[in-house]
């Protein structure tokens, strides 16, 4: 595999949130990519997406025949090839924190998926949110608080420079800009919204932007 580049195929720039994990790792690592994009509003979404992944979800990676098809595994994969991107933390401590971190948003949060998608876009907080979203917007942002307090040191990231751990975050970033609006009233001293500046901050989350704004714009 060693000559052969990455084909990332992912859904909708305005709405997809799984998509963007591993589409702003690959821009923030500056490693080199083709990108395929498939509308997920098209009424043949599904024989587009199964033409690129037999699990039939986006984003897939595509390594010559090797596929992978889950975005954690895509951004392990990318660390594991590419060490020096740094995409994990040098530090023991932060790296095992990072993991742990990147894996409860991996799996967790359902809530807040559900009752607040992504719309990369828009900004329309809502005024009242449940409890079990509340919940998790309030876990969110004292772990937030915790990585940078810990591991933050002089970068404006979880674990001071850019990591898989933002990679992953960055939709609830884009979430909690839409739905939330003031951070304040779930314990956030300031750190959180800082942390969600510094993300949106990127010159990728622009690009990524740029290509929301132009699917918009062709509905």
């Amino acid at each position: 595999m060693a000559g052969e580049g990455y084909r990332l195929v992912i859904g909708n720039k305005h709405t997809s949130s799984w998509s963007l994990r591993p589409w702003l790792a690959l821009k923030e690592a500056g490693i080199p990519f083709e990108e395929v994009r498939i509308n997920l509003r098209d009424a043949d979404k599904t024989e587009q997406i199964l033409a690129h992944s037999p699990a039939g979800k986006v984003p897939v990676l595509w390594v010559g025949d090797l596929l992978i098809w889950d975005s954690f595994a895509i951004l392990e994969f990318l660390a594991e090839r590419h060490p020096e991107k740094g995409l994990w933390p040098s530090d023991s401590d932060a790296r095992a924190v990072a993991r742990a971190a990147s894996a409860e948003m991996h799996s967790g949060f359902q809530p807040l998926r559900e009752h607040c998608p992504m719309k990369f876009l828009t900004v329309e907080p809502k005024t009242e949110h449940s409890e079990p979203v509340q919940a998790n917007i309030r876990r969110i942002v004292e772990l937030w608080k915790d990585c940078r307090r810990r591991f933050g040191g002089t970068g404006p990231f979880l674990f001071s420079t850019f990591s898989i751990a933002d990679a992953m975050y960055a939709p609830v970033a884009s979430r909690f800009r839409t739905h939330v609006g003031d951070l304040g009233a779930y314990g956030d001293d300031g750190t959180a919204a800082a942390y969600i500046d510094a993300l949106f901050a990127l010159p990728s989350m622009e690009v990524w932007a740029q290509g929301a704004k132009e699917e918009m714009a062709t509905r």
